[in-house]
Formats: structure tokens, sequence, C-alpha cells
């Protein structure tokens, strides 16, 4: 009996080939885990997510689609290798004594293409970035077709037996810092947090709530950081949360004149997102 082995590139094309399309829209992704709350030395287990209204389809595990995936448990980060192709992506036995557990990841950049003009101008209304209109105009690009690339910054909170401990900066470009913990005995139902871009705190920026009620129902809600890159949000107890804020940024490798080329990109979008569940 024969017994053959796919490259990685084969099985990447192959699992790509039968993901469900999406459209060329802005989409959230986020970590989803299956539970928020572990005893020590069960698994835990999350799938990575994309879709809008916080109801998306799961993706499976591809190196070649990350730049970094790791659990951090007491200030330690631990680099996950998964199998290729794992779904849920991330499947490990949790630690064996109490305390928050962070799992984060960073994507490689991908491209989504624009066509309409309409649809590029709301999702910059939608993102809030007022002054891409007359950035995109005055740089000289196409409104006919309109290249983006795009990167995700992921980051959630799970809690081994009573979760405590707390959230730190990662070093990712864009992402949430949890300052207060939802699985903390004391928590009150405030959860404030951080938003840093290339390690500085992001002030006055948009930060989109989606909340998941215990009967699937998700209600949407806008907020802004303050003076120091933070905002604290009113949560649920018994309810799943994810902060999505967005950073939009010429792309490093765009041009203007005689260089442009339309069929490279001009824009470049950085997503954060933070999931997390709070108790009962």
């Amino acid at each position: 009996m024969k017994v053959r082995f796919m490259k990685l590139s084969q099985l990447s094309a192959i699992i790509f080939s039968i993901l469900p399309a999406l459209p060329a829209v802005a989409h959230e992704y986020w970590l989803s885990p299956l539970n928020y709350q572990v005893e020590s030395g069960e698994k835990i287990a999350a799938h990575f997510r994309n879709g809008e209204e916080f109801v998306g389809s799961t993706f499976p595990y591809l190196p070649n689609r990350l730049n970094r995936f790791e659990i951090v448990v007491e200030g330690q980060a631990y680099n996950l290798s998964p199998r290729a192709g794992d779904n849920p992506a991330l499947q490990v036995p949790a630690p064996g004594r109490d305390g928050l557990v962070v799992v984060l990841a960073e994507t490689t950049p991908s491209k989504v293409i624009y066509e309409e003009w309409e649809k590029f101008l709301s999702f910059a209304e939608h993102k809030d970035f007022p002054k891409a209109e007359a950035d995109h105009s005055a740089n000289g690009w196409s409104q006919e077709k309109v290249v983006e690339s795009y990167t995700r910054h992921v980051k959630t909170l799970i809690a081994t037996g009573t979760g405590v401990g707390d959230d730190a900066p990662t070093g990712m470009t864009t992402e949430f810092v949890a300052l207060t913990n939802p699985y903390d005995a004391d928590f009150e139902g405030q959860m404030k947090v951080a938003l840093f871009y290339q390690d500085e705190p992001r002030a006055d920026a948009q930060v989109e709530v989606f909340d998941r009620a215990p009967d699937d129902s998700v209600t949407i809600s806008l907020h802004r950081t303050d003076a120091a890159g933070e905002a604290v949000i009113p949560v649920t107890e018994g309810h799943e949360y994810l902060f999505d804020a967005v950073v939009l940024r010429p792309a490093a490798a765009a041009q203007t004149g005689a260089g442009y080329d339309p069929d490279q990109p001009v824009w470049e979008t950085l997503w954060a997102a933070l999931t997390f569940a709070v108790p009962q």
C-alpha cells in the first residue's frame, strides 16, 4: 500500500477551496473559544472565526497565514504549533494551576479589492476614517478599483479555575490590553481596556463592541478611547463580547503620480480584536 503525503501548500490550497466564500467587504475576525472558563488540566480549544455581527465561519490552522500564534500563561509566552488543518485551530491542555490565559495571533497580509467606490466609502465611514475620501482623491488613486491590504491582531481571555491574573501588552502591531479581568471575583461589570498601535496608546479611537446575550442575540454599540487610549465599557453577566478597532493607513509601498499602480494596495488596515465572556 502506498501512502502519499501532501505538501503544506497543497493542503492549504485544498482547505481554502472548500472554505465558504466571503464577499469583499469588511468582516471581523476573532478567536472564539469553545469555553471561556475551564478547570486546570482540561482542554483549552478555540476557533478562528471571520464574519459579521459576531457570527462567522470557522477557519482551520494554516501556518503560512499567521506570523504569530501564542499562549501567555503568568506572563510567559509560548509559541503554538498545531498541525496544519486543525479545526479548532487551538487545542491544548489547560495549565495545571488557576490563572488568566491569554491567546493571541497575528496574520500575514491579505488583500481585498473594492470595485465600487461607494462600498469603500461606506467602510471608511463605518470604521470612522473621515479623511479617507479626501486623502484618496488627493493622492490621485483610482475610485474604480481600490486595493487594500489587511492584517488581523487578535486576542482572547480564558480563565483556568478562578482566572486570577492580568493581561499585558504583547507587542502586536495593534492590540487591546484588558486593564480589568472579567473573571475576577471582584469584577463589577465595567470592562476597562487600553488600545495600542505601534506600542503607543490610540487616543480618540473608535471601539466597536459586539455583545452576545445567552439567547444568541447580538447588540452592537460604538465607544471611543480617551486621551490615554483607554475605554471603560459596561458589560453584562452571562454575555460574550468582541471588541474591535481598526487602523487605516496608506500602504507602505503605495505610490502617487507616475509610480501609481492600481493593481497594488494603496490602503492598509490593521484590525485589533479582543474576545472574552463575563461569568454569571
